[in-house]
This record gives C-alpha cells, sequence and structure tokens, in this order.
C-alpha cells in the first residue's frame, strides 16, 4: 500500500497539479492587489469614486437609515446586500480581464521561444553521384 502511494506521488500529474495549486495561491494575491490596489482607483478616478458595495434593501427588521452594510448586518436585519453583489461581479471582470491579458502575454512570450530558428537555405551543390554516372554512360555510348 504505501509503494502504491508512492507511485501515485511520484507521478508527474500529481506533482505538477501541487506546484500549479502552489503558485496560483500566491498569484491570487498578485492579481488581487493588482486590481484593488492599482485598477480600481483608476477605475474610481473615471466613475467618481461610485462604490456600490453599502447599497442594500431591507427585507425585514430595523435598520437607521443611511447606516452602512456592516451596520445594518450587525443588527440582525434582514437585508437583500444588491451592491456587495454588484462590486463582486465588477472585480471578478477586472480580475477575468487581468488574468486574461496575463495569459495572453504568457503565450505570446512562450510562442517566441518556442519558435524554430529557420536554418539559412543551403547553397546549391553540385551533381549528385548518380547524375555523374549517367553523364558518364551517356559520354560512353557516344563514342
Amino acid at each position: 500500500m504505501l509503494n502504491e502511494f508512492k507511485a501515485f506521488i511520484a507521478k508527474g500529474n500529481v506533482m505538477d497539479m501541487a506546484v500549479g495549486i502552489i503558485i496560483g495561491a500566491a498569484f491570487t494575491a498578485i492579481v488581487t492587489s493588482l486590481v484593488g490596489d492599482l485598477i480600481n482607483p483608476i477605475i474610481g478616478l473615471f466613475t467618481g469614486g461610485v462604490d456600490f458595495t453599502n447599497n442594500y434593501a431591507v427585507l425585514s427588521g430595523e435598520v437607521a437609515a443611511g447606516a452602512s452594510l456592516e451596520t445594518a448586518r450587525e443588527t440582525g436585519a434582514s437585508i437583500f446586500a444588491y451592491g456587495a453583489f454588484i462590486m463582486a461581479v465588477i472585480n471578478f471582470l477586472i480580475i477575468a480581464w487581468v488574468v486574461f491579458m496575463l495569459v495572453k502575454a504568457v503565450n505570446r512570450i512562450k510562442e517566441a521561444a518556442e519558435t524554430p530558428v529557420e536554418p539559412e537555405p543551403e547553397a546549391p551543390k553540385g551533381p549528385s553521384e548518380v547524375d555523374l554516372l549517367i553523364e558518364i554512360r551517356d559520354a560512353l555510348k557516344a563514342q
């Protein structure tokens, strides 16, 4: 049983998947920071700092007028937090676009590295051995 487990772990697919998960987790932090710290503030400049996170509707319970989403949740009221959902969708689309652009750039670099260099065309060679023998034979016949 132990040998089977060792063979399973030693397979390339399992190791590749483990490395992919670890790199993916680290990459998630980078993409989240890129979107949250760099892209969203730029978008906020153009949209006037619009943030839908605190938009919600009270379904039941008492919530003070103008209270934030967190305050409304703390009161125990039943709320419909449509603004948080809208912001999650917007952030997803931004993150998906950033990941798409990064993968596209990596693929372009990978293709450039894999493109084989075409060898220079060789200089024309003289007649082959068969051509020379045919020429000699024809010359001997002509005599």
